[in-house]
């Protein structure tokens, strides 16, 4: 009797225990719990790729050239493969075999006698250049529906060199001028690429413009999205869907086309480079929605982790953030807005690699290696089944937006019209310094917006808000404040970003 009511005191204090590391580590107002997973004494974990088996283990590469597995309820962790070269991606095919994108080439690793390590190391994909520039960094690989594979390949820095002896053509117009500028560069190829490896494992250019685009994420419904950060040419972070034989927007990587194998793109008017290039569906106003996006992920658990099924996850490198966006189809183009889905609550910073688990817990890998903002490890975010209250939705009309709500709103919300603000503004594509920065004060064309009207659907999930002036080419920033849910919770964020690209057609 005694033994009984000693093990239910202890489990009794282990379940508060628990309750009390979970409080610590943060929730988002009871709707969403941040757990960091304990990785193995001696691993130094900046993660650089994560995905999950069939099995349902996680496997993870690490930058420091390890690859392992975990199984999330054993909590046990098994060294996969090993000696690898700074891998940013890893890409689950079965539970025996795993392809990483490491700085060299995209390598296939098998375990072909069930061991649970890789015994065959096998080159996927190789043939693109390398000068020795310490930023030629590679991301993905991520699977279409055919079987098809796709990766991107970082430009190189103005801040490092070239070696005397490199791998793949030499071409001198994929940098403005050899020495001196302050310009990311391609001078091997296809930097600034993203490529795709096809199913019968022939390497081709897919997509051109990247400056370093670490985030490669594929969609149920056939759309490759990436990411892209902010520096010279790139005005400020940015989500693409990327499609075969675009350009967007960085011209190093121009010169490995035939129409600039002997031009230099860096020559080229900004009007015509602006004509070419497809614009981004969203765009990360710096310092204000992101500073650093990676991998992002669509949520693909059908409710598991909240009500945003279909809608896609970021991370973000330099703040404690999630990022959640939100896409709509106008004129044959996504364009769409971004809020914040996490700050804070236990997440910490350098949130680079991102996976939805079987359960509909999203992992997070940790990175902050070579002076990048960030921090190491691995977190998982894990929805405790209470409804957030929170924008679901924000569309465009022919007026102004719809914004729905997870739940219904109180109607004292639009009583106030001083509880919105929104105002718009855009940045300007242009060469300049890579030292320049982008901030706020890069904004052009800033305007505060008169909100004509606000109106309350019937059900209390819909404001339709309509504006003074309502124009292409313009991310148009609203912020709330004292909205509540009619069971008074709280809205968990009073930020977003809308990116209009294209104004609805005149004749719906």
């Amino acid at each position: 009797m005694y033994r009984k009511i000693v093990a239910t005191i202890t489990i009794v204090v282990l379940c508060f225990s628990y309750c009390l590391i979970v409080k610590a580590q943060g929730t988002q107002n009871g709707s969403y719990i941040v757990e960091t997973i304990e990785t193995p004494e001696g691993l130094i974990p900046q993660t650089g790729g994560i995905d999950f088996l069939p099995d349902g283990r996680l496997v993870a590469c690490f930058m420091r050239g390890e690859v392992m597995t975990y199984h999330p309820k054993t909590k046990e962790w098994k060294l996969f493969a090993r000696g690898l070269l700074l891998p940013l991606g890893i890409h689950a095919v079965s539970d025996r075999e795993v392809l990483v994108m490491q700085f060299s080439e995209l390598t296939r690793i098998k375990d072909t006698d069930g061991d649970g390590e890789g015994d065959v190391y096998e080159s996927a994909a190789h043939d693109f250049g390398m000068s020795g520039n310490y930023h030629e960094f590679n991301y993905g690989p991520v699977e279409d529906r055919e079987g098809n594979l796709y990766f991107a390949l970082n430009t190189a820095s103005s801040g490092g060199g070239i070696r005397s002896i490199v791998r793949g053509k030499f071409n001198r117009w994929g940098r403005d001028g050899i020495d001196g500028h302050k310009e990311m560069f391609s001078v091997v190829p296809y930097r600034g690429w993203v490529m795709q490896l096809t199913r019968e494992g022939k390497l081709l250019p897919y997509a051109s413009g990247f400056r370093s685009p670490n985030g490669l994420g594929y969609s149920p419904d056939g759309h490759l999205y990436v990411t892209d950060n902010q520096s010279d040419w790139v005005p400020t972070s940015a989500l693409f869907d990327v499609k075969l034989g675009r350009f967007y927007g960085h011209p190093a990587s121009l010169v490995w086309t035939k129409e600039w194998e002997s031009r230099n793109p860096f020559d080229a008017q900004v009007e015509e480079l602006n004509r070419m290039r497809t614009l981004p569906i969203v765009q990360f106003p710096q310092g204000i929605m992101a500073n650093s996006p990676s991998q992002p992920v669509v949520d693909i658990t059908e409710g598991k982790f909240g009500p945003f099924f279909n809608q896609l996850f970021i991370g973000e490198m330099n703040r404690d953030r999630i990022l959640r966006v939100m896409l709509e189809e106008v004129e044959g183009e996504l364009q769409g807005a971004c809020v914040p889905f996490m700050d804070g609550h236990g997440l910490t910073v350098g949130n680079n690699r991102l996976a939805f688990a079987e359960d509909g817990s999203l992992w997070i890998g940790k990175v902050s290696f070579g002076g990048w903002v960030g921090q190491s490890g691995i977190q998982r975010i894990i929805f405790t089944g209470e409804q957030p209250m929170d924008v679901y939705t924000m569309k465009l009309t022919d007026t102004g937006f719809e914004l729905t709500f997870t739940q219904p709103v109180d109607p004292s919300a639009i009583a106030s019209p001083e509880n919105f603000s929104i105002r718009r503004y855009r940045y300007e594509y242009k060469k300049k310094d890579i030292n320049e920065g982008v901030d706020v004060a890069n904004q052009t064309d800033v305007k505060q917006m008169t909100i004509t009207g606000l109106k309350l659907s019937e059900d209390g999930r819909k404001i339709f808000m309509s504006l003074d002036d309502l124009q292409a080419g313009f991310i148009y920033e609203l912020k709330m404040q004292h909205i509540k849910s009619i069971q008074g919770k709280t809205l968990e964020n009073n930020l977003i970003c809308y990116t209009l690209n294209k104004l609805l057609p005149k004749d719906k």
